[in-house]
């Protein structure tokens, strides 16, 4: 098997041992990544952060992010422990701290490492060999969000923000963020509307369907790619949020009359 994932309740001991490119581009819950061995790359809108062996990083929720994950050159596995902050824990941990200061606004944030830090990820080693109670991997998540506060205090109003995405600029969030493959439910949610709201207002600055409109510009952003940036088609399908190269080959020859192997 390329990849194996172990998850005991949020918390997740990943493993690949060939280049993935994440299916899941919307991050729900704030995101604890620390990368054992191996380079993950994060695609957030164009724009490229790239992580080692060693690193560590704190992706914020409500987030479109693309992530692809290589074992070391040369051979070997990929391995990282990813640690998902939900919402009840948070709140359960914020009531016992003082906020102030102000949000961080990356998607990805590095964080730097510590001895309290360096010890905890060496406490999860059991967690990955055997069970453990529900109650014990909950009180591990709270000791990650005490200890990422202690050397980052301005992390405190961004893990303990608990207010809903607000209504923003329909137009320009599109445009930053059409390559996602994430459902239209999300979008909505993202930008601060219902979906029915999300709809009427998009028809009304593209004067065309959300479904329609994101399949042209990602055909569109195809089409640059393979022609002006020489990428192949097996990678600029990914890149623009297509499913698979099958798909993506037919629905690029419906609308070019041209297979993408044809462009160039």
């Amino acid at each position: 098997m390329a990849w194996t994932n172990k998850d005991i309740g949020g918390i997740i001991f990943s493993q690949y041992t060939e280049d993935y490119w994440s299916g899941e581009h919307f991050i729900k819950d704030h995101a604890f990544m620390y990368i054992q061995e191996g380079n993950l790359q994060l695609l957030d809108a164009g724009e490229c952060l790239s992580f080692t062996s060693g690193e560590m990083l704190l992706v914020r929720k409500n987030s479109l992010a693309r992530l692809i994950k290589r074992p070391p050159p040369g051979g070997g596995r990929f391995l990282a422990v990813n640690v998902f902050m939900d919402e009840e824990t948070l709140k359960k941990t914020g009531m016992e701290m003082e906020r102030g200061g102000k949000k961080p606004h990356d998607t990805a944030i590095r964080i730097k490492e510590d001895a309290f830090l360096k010890n905890y990820l060496t406490s999860l080693v059991p967690y990955q060999e055997q069970a453990a109670p529900e109650d014990l991997v909950a009180h591990k998540i709270r000791e990650l969000v005490m200890l990422l506060v202690r050397n980052n205090p301005e992390l405190k109003t961004l893990l303990f923000d608990f207010t809903q995405p607000g209504k923003i600029d329909l137009k320009a969030f599109m445009l930053r963020n059409f390559r996602y493959n994430v459902t239209l439910d999300k979008l909505a949610y993202l930008t601060g509307r219902s979906l029915a709201t999300f709809k009427r207002d998009f028809e009304k600055i593209f004067d065309s369907t959300p479904s329609r409109w994101l399949r042209e510009q990602r055909l569109k952003e195809a089409h640059f790619l393979i022609s002006e940036k020489k990428v192949k088609p097996s990678d600029a399908y990914l890149e623009v949020g297509f499913e698979s190269l099958a798909h993506f080959s037919y629905a690029f020859k419906q609308y070019f009359g041209k297979n993408p192997s044809a462009v160039g």
